[in-house]
């Protein structure tokens, strides 16, 4: 087999998957603070880049490793079954928190835009970017963003919230598992809730429900500005 049909193999982004994330977990274990995802994707990176190996020959293999987000995502369910009691007894304080969460993320992300002197494009595709991937992807595809672009920003919101997430509401003196799940699944969408649920199953199934209520309320509230950039 030649190198390049070997790279086409869907096994070739299957393993280089599976050797980036063990390494990735042994890195969290000694450095707790870094986010195996974080260390995963950018070990990956360096060796495309290093072999040049072309992304979508890791891309063979690496969306049947993709395909498992569905159960996964589904799985998610559970916890939330299991708490679904808290969720009802808080449920109008809980939408109120992710709706104008929802809002500063998109307010935050034009802002940010606007003060650094970015062009449209980047605009359209970083203004949906805490939500989770496939439905930040589509609304930045209606609103004519880059969903590729897009897709980078997304994930960088999820790791960079389920990094300091915890510790910049800790230092705020938030400490209760519902305010913590909430404001951690608003805004770093199903990284920021795997990364909870490894430690506070009830820090996961809130921060589980506020990423799906998120996804609800930012695809309303973008509804006016679809309006305004069609």
């Amino acid at each position: 087999m030649t190198t390049s049909a070997w790279l086409m193999n869907p096994i070739f982004g299957i393993a280089l998957s599976i050797a980036a994330y063990t390494a990735a977990q042994y890195i969290h274990q000694r450095w707790r603070w870094l986010h195996p995802l974080f260390v995963c994707s950018g070990f990956i990176l360096c060796i495309l880049l290093s072999f040049h190996i072309p992304y979508a020959a890791y891309k063979v293999g690496a969306d049947m490793i993709t395909v498992l987000l569905g159960p996964a995502t589904v799985a998610l369910g559970v916890p939330l079954y299991k708490h679904a009691g808290l969720i009802k007894k808080h449920i109008t304080s809980i939408m109120v928190a992710v709706t104008i969460g929802s809002l500063t993320g998109i307010l935050g992300a034009a802002a940010l835009v606007g003060l650094l002197g970015g062009s449209r494009d980047i605009l359209l595709s970083m203004l949906p970017k805490s939500v989770s991937s496939p439905i930040a992807l589509e609304i930045s595809r209606h609103l004519g963003g880059l969903p590729e672009l897009t897709a980078v920003l997304t994930v960088l919101t999820g790791l960079f919230g389920s990094m300091i997430g915890r510790k910049l509401l800790s230092w705020l003196g938030i400490r209760d598992a519902l305010s913590i799940g909430i404001a951690v699944g608003t805004a770093a969408h199903g990284i920021g809730t795997a990364r909870l649920l490894k430690d506070s199953e009830e820090e996961g199934s809130m921060s589980g429900f506020a990423m799906g209520a998120a996804g609800i309320v930012t695809s309303i509230l973008f509804i006016p500005v679809y309006w305004w950039f069609s």
